[in-house]
C-alpha cells in the first residue's frame, strides 16, 4: 500500500493543506456497449457504442489497485452492461482467480438478460463460486424505458435468495416495486417522471445527463458559476473508473482523461498526479469550468441561457472542445461524447 506522501503535489504540501487522497476503488467500464441508453448515462452508453476491456489490462488495473490500497482496494465491474459480454465477464473473474487477485467487490448489470429462472440461476451462481462479493442491479425509470420489469423483478427476487438480502443493492428499490411506464408515457410526462426522480435522488450532469435532463434544470448563468473550483472534486475522489481502452477518470468524471493505464500504470498515475501539469485540468481546479468560457467563446462557442450546475457547463464545453479538437488526450475519449 502506498502513502500519501508517494503523490507528488502532496510532498510540496505544508501538513495542514488538503491532500490527494489514494485511490481505493475502481470501476472498470467493460463496454460501452448498452442494450440502454438511458438519458442519466455519465458515460454516454448504448448500443451503438462498444469497447470490450482485455483480460489482462482488466487485470492489470486490479493489481494495481492493491498496490495503492492494499487490503482496502475494491473493484466494481460495470459498463455498459457487462452482461453483453458474459463469457468475457466470467473469463476476468477466472484469471483473478487464478492470479490470487482479492475476490471482485461488485458486479453491476440492469438485469435485461433475466428471462429465465434457471438462466439466472446459473449465472448468480457462477458469480458467486468466483467470490463476488455483492451485486447490484440498476432500477429507475430511465432504465425502465429500455428494460421491462419482468425480468428485473426476477433477478432482485432470486439474487436476494442466493446472495442473501444484505449483498444485493437495487438503485432504486422503490422503483422495483411500483415502476414507472417509461417509453410507454408522453413526452411532457415523461419529463414530469425524471424530475421527480431527480428530486428524489439528484445525478450529476455530466456525460448524457448533461443533455436534456440537464435541460429541465437549468436555471444558472454561466456567470453565477464563476470560481467553482473542481480541486476539492479531483482531491478528494477516492475512486477511479477506467473506460475499455484504458483511460482513467477521477470519481465519476467521465470524459476527462487523467491518464491511461496502457501506457503507465495505475499506481504511477496517481504518484504523478499534480494539478498544475495539465493547463486544462489546472485551470478547473483553480478556477472551475467557468475558467474555460472564455476561450471557448473566443472559438465561437455560444454560452446556453442557463446551467443546471457546474458539471453541465463543464461537459458543454467539453463537448465543444472535443469537436474543436482541442486537448485530444484530456477531452475524451469519442464514447464519452456525442
Amino acid at each position: 500500500m502506498l502513502d500519501l506522501s508517494d503523490n507528488v503535489y502532496n510532498r510540496s504540501l505544508a501538513r495542514s493543506e488538503p491532500k490527494f487522497k489514494l485511490w481505493r476503488s475502481a470501476g472498470l467500464l467493460l463496454t460501452y456497449r448498452c442494450n440502454a441508453a438511458c438519458e442519466f448515462c455519465y458515460y454516454q452508453c448504448g448500443p451503438d457504442k462498444g469497447g470490450l476491456m482485455p483480460v489482462d489490462l482488466c487485470l492489470a488495473a486490479w493489481r494495481s489497485l492493491e498496490i495503492l490500497a492494499g487490503d482496502h482496494a475494491k473493484i466494481h465491474l460495470t459498463g455498459g452492461e457487462p452482461f453483453l459480454h458474459w463469457d468475457h465477464l466470467v473469463e476476468i473473474l477466472a484469471e483473478a482467480r487464478r492470479q490470487g487477485r482479492a475476490p471482485v467487490d461488485l458486479v453491476e448489470t440492469n438485469g435485461f438478460w433475466a428471462t429465465d429462472e434457471r438462466r439466472v440461476r446459473d449465472r448468480l451462481q457462477r458469480l458467486i463460486d468466483l467470490g463476488v462479493q455483492r451485486f447490484k442491479i440498476s432500477v429507475d425509470p430511465f432504465h425502465q424505458e429500455f428494460v421491462p420489469i419482468q425480468p428485473v423483478q426476477r433477478l432482485a427476487a432470486i439474487a436476494k435468495e442466493m446472495f442473501g438480502v444484505d449483498r444485493v443493492l437495487v438503485r432504486w428499490e422503490q422503483y422495483l416495486q411500483a415502476p414507472a411506464r417509461g417509453g410507454a408515457l408522453r413526452p411532457d410526462v415523461r419529463d414530469g417522471v425524471y424530475l421527480d426522480t431527480l428530486r428524489d435522488h439528484p445525478c450529476r450532469f455530466m456525460g448524457r445527463a448533461a443533455d436534456h435532463l440537464a435541460g429541465l434544470l437549468a436555471s444558472r448563468s454561466a456567470e453565477a458559476l464563476a470560481n467553482r473550483s473542481c480541486l476539492a472534486c479531483f482531491l478528494g475522489a477516492k475512486g477511479v473508473h477506467i473506460d475499455p481502452y484504458g483511460n482513467v477518470f477521477s470519481g465519476t468524471c467521465s470524459g476527462i482523461i487523467l491518464g491511461n493505464i496502457n501506457e503507465m500504470p495505475l499506481e504511477t498515475i496517481w504518484q504523478q498526479f499534480h494539478p498544475e501539469r495539465n493547463d486544462f485540468i489546472r485551470i478547473l481546479c483553480e478556477q472551475g469550468p467557468h475558467g474555460h468560457l472564455e476561450q471557448a467563446v473566443s472559438m465561437g462557442y455560444e454560452p446556453l441561457e442557463a446551467y443546471a450546475s457546474k458539471c453541465h457547463l463543464c461537459t458543454h464545453l467539453r463537448q465543444f472542445f472535443r469537436a474543436a479538437g482541442l486537448a485530444p488526450t484530456v477531452i475524451g475519449p469519442a464514447d464519452c461524447y456525442r
